[in-house]
């Protein structure tokens, strides 16, 4: 009946289990983040892009370049963008493909930069994309990888085409290319400002589903087990009273046998809600899996948890659930006081135990207390 609880040793240092999890992801958890860091980079880069035609064209047409560069021009800016999304998307690995299109990104910029004649304006603000989306996506190592491809790609660029160096930016260049300077920072921003507010949810939903019972939504057993020991500790610090209630359902499995586990399942979250409907907001109810409860009471004489538990069997007399009018549901409660005696909180778990088992050995459909 006792509940086989954690090795303290193991429960209160889990840490190092847990980091285990956390550094072994799920080959479906990879690459969902893959495709998440692929789909922030997506629209950045065809924003982006799409603003900077307009300076690099008026650049282009200041300069004798060749038809098939107009070409090239036209499918970075419109179809990369959606190229690139599309091999990351269809990829095994979404975030090491993006981050190879990241790369390219940088190779592109180079050749653009060079193209330019090493233009100021262009050539600012496509470092700028280069640095920011690098530095984003990979830190200082991906950002100084990207800051070297960019750098090579237009040294080879300069050096192939035999364009002139000329960084004079005309006012024309100038002022197409401010609207970059502004919008891509911003949009980067948002977008990441965005995803921030996505893990920052998922994050809160983990941390819920970690100590909730999925069923019923009280605490599970394992954080449970960490508030008892915390009240506990803090009664025994401050001299303050508790009491520690331990609840079975009664032929549970009698119940799941004759009327199926959805049933059970409705007849477990009817209890769970009578005890919240008596009990209040600040007892602290546990389920420790099956048909089993507990609650801690802090603050509570022994009396008082008695007549809690005496509307709790009241409710429940006169419910049905609505399925099934014909069961009845019943529980055994076993009521323990903290006391002075009591130098660990097991000894408080096992004293509501024994009192658990002398319901049950009572005839069930009562509320027992310690010896």
């Amino acid at each position: 009946m006792f509940p086989n609880m954690m090795n303290d040793n193991n429960f209160y240092t889990s840490d190092a289990s847990d980091k285990e999890r956390h550094a072994h992801l799920s080959d479906v958890d990879h690459y969902s983040e893959g495709l998440q860091f692929a789909k922030r980079e997506r629209l950045p880069r065809a924003a982006g892009l799409a603003c900077l035609f307009f300076p690099l064209a008026t650049e282009m047409v200041s300069k004798p370049t060749a038809g098939g560069w107009w070409v090239l021009l036209v499918l970075w800016i419109f179809v990369w963008p959606h190229l690139a999304w599309q091999l990351a998307s269809r990829s095994s690995d979404p975030l090491a493909s993006e981050t190879h299109n990241l790369k390219a990104d940088a190779i592109l910029a180079g050749i653009w930069i060079a193209l330019t004649g090493v233009n100021l304006m262009p050539s600012l603000a496509l470092a700028m994309m280069v640095f920011i989306t690098t530095m984003g996506a990979g830190g200082p190592r991906l950002c100084i990888a990207g800051a070297i491809l960019t750098l090579v790609s237009s040294l080879v660029t300069l050096k192939l085409t035999g364009i002139a160096v000329d960084p004079v930016s005309p006012p024309l260049t100038i002022w197409l290319t401010v609207p970059v300077l502004l919008i891509y920072p911003l949009l980067f921003s948002w977008v990441n400002y965005r995803a921030a507010i996505r893990m920052e949810e998922h994050k809160r939903r983990l941390q819920v589903m970690s100590i909730r019972d999925g069923m019923t939504g009280v605490y599970n057993r394992r954080h449970w087990e960490t508030l008892l020991r915390d009240e506990f500790d803090n009664c025994r610090r401050h001299q303050r009273g508790a009491t520690l209630l331990l609840i079975d359902v009664d032929h549970f499995k009698t119940i799941n046998d004759t009327w199926g586990h959805d049933v059970g399942d409705e007849a477990i979250v009817a209890i769970t809600r009578h005890l919240q409907l008596c009990l209040r907001g600040s007892d602290i109810i546990g389920r420790f899996g099956g048909d089993e409860f507990a609650v801690i009471m802090g603050g509570t004489s022994c009396e008082s948890a008695i007549a809690a538990m005496t509307r709790v069997h009241d409710r429940l007399a006169t419910f049905r659930l609505p399925n099934t009018p014909q069961l009845s549901l019943h529980i055994s409660v076993g009521v323990a006081p903290l006391t002075e005696e009591m130098a660990h909180y097991r000894e408080w778990l096992k004293s509501a135990d024994l009192a658990l088992y002398k319901a049950k050995k009572a005839g069930r459909n009562r509320t027992e207390v310690a010896a």
